[in-house]
């Protein structure tokens, strides 16, 4: 208890500064952020590049980044036939001159059903968001009330029809489409929208991926995506601060956004053979694997279990759908820290096959990608400890 008071007070003093001292506070948040008094979350917003270092300026980058993100909703999530108002309170018929039929490729029809395409794996993927917690079923306290009190109107999960929709689990988008999960963990039925006036949260991360995808064309929504904005919604909407809780939506809008710029290029295909790209992410796995232990890397070999068939999910989703959520949210603490950038991620993924070597040497090709693609439960603590070692943040204990 007081070595984690002293740690509250360590986050306190470099919090408190007028001018924040980054390389101190990545020191302080690798080893694991305290969850008490939104210390987690106030940390994320910077290591995520949100808040600038400066204190005295947070006041006015929050109020511009909220405003700016008011005004996305208004100009973004209007269907097409209803009336807006614009600054001059100027009522306006957005669907003058247009038509649901029209050809015209500038007609807001036609993007509306091409919105339409993309919202529907969207919908699909958050309505099962983090099934073991109940977390995002429940309302949020802080709904859009323009689009709670629109009759449906701005309901984005109203434009889909769920019987359509194909089971699939991670698929890459955009520039090509790839699955890259086998197994994920789904809850048994979808989460079910709220009744006029009320959201419930999974409907804010809706709203949250519809935006991204819409001002992120040559991109669009890949899913898998909403695995990576869950945590951070959640991190941000269950602030004990009331008053942050409030902008949890925006806040986590542009902080994902700042996230999906550096981790953009595993989420799209053309890109995989880049320096940049998902494979050689997992060609610098595979390395390590050999250097640290040889006998389980010829034992995969061997049995020509390709890092394709496990890490692939691992290092795209950031290990989002390995562990459980508070773990996550331990993990990236150490990611979002990391001096260079989620090469620890790296280093965490070879500590989880490492740690597995005894039943990895004797399985055979089933049990082992089993086995991968489902990490037993295992202390948060023990992975990282094994992944600083292996990082030479510590003494290493390599076969």
């Amino acid at each position: 208890m007081a070595i984690y008071k002293a740690r509250l007070k360590e986050f306190d003093v470099a919090l408190s500064a007028e001018e924040i001292d980054l390389r101190k506070l990545k020191q302080l948040c690798f080893h694991g952020i305290p969850d008490d008094q939104g210390t987690r979350a106030l940390c994320w917003k910077l290591l995520l590049n949100y808040l600038p270092i400066r204190r005295s300026t947070w006041s006015q980058t929050l109020s511009q980044k909220r405003d700016l993100y008011k005004q996305f909703i208004e100009e973004m999530v209007i269907p097409p036939g209803e009336v807006k108002e614009d600054e001059e309170s100027c009522r306006i018929d957005v669907t003058c001159a247009d038509h649901p039929l029209s050809s015209n490729p500038d007609s807001l029809w036609q993007a509306f059903f091409r919105d339409n395409e993309v919202l529907l794996q969207i919908d699909k993927d958050v309505r099962r968001l983090c099934p073991d917690i109940s977390f995002f079923q429940q309302a949020t306290e802080a709904p859009c009330f323009k689009v709670v009190n629109s009759k449906g109107l701005r309901r984005l999960h109203r434009r889909v029809q769920h019987t359509v929709l194909n089971s699939a689990n991670v698929e890459r988008r955009g520039l090509g489409v790839t699955k890259i999960a086998l197994l994920v963990k789904k809850a048994q039925e979808d989460y079910a929208p709220m009744a006029e006036g009320s959201e419930a949260h999974w409907e804010v991360v809706e709203r949250i991926l519809f935006l991204y995808a819409k001002l992120n064309p040559g991109q669009g929504y890949v899913q898998g995506m909403n695995e990576i904005v869950g945590p951070i919604y959640y991190c941000f909407a269950s602030n004990p601060d009331a008053e942050w809780r409030k902008h949890a939506e925006a806040d986590c809008f542009f902080c994902f956004t700042n996230l999906m710029a550096e981790i953009r290029d595993f989420f799209i295909k053309s890109l995989d053979e880049a320096e940049c790209g998902i494979n050689n992410m997992m060609s610098k796995l595979s390395d390590q694997l050999r250097q640290c232990d040889q006998p389980v890397y010829s034992r995969l070999q061997q049995l020509e279990l390709r890092p394709q068939y496990y890490s692939f999910r691992w290092l795209t989703l950031l290990l989002s759908q390995e562990f459980p959520l508070p773990d996550v949210l331990r993990i990236w603490d150490s990611l979002f820290a990391d001096e260079n950038r989620f090469s620890f991620l790296i280093h965490i993924c070879c500590g989880m096959i490492v740690l597995l070597r005894e039943e990895l040497l004797a399985g055979d090709f089933p049990a082992n990608v089993k086995l991968l693609q489902n990490f037993p439960p295992m202390d948060i603590a023990v992975v990282l400890r094994k992944a600083a070692k292996l990082s030479g943040r510590s003494n290493g204990d390599c076969h």
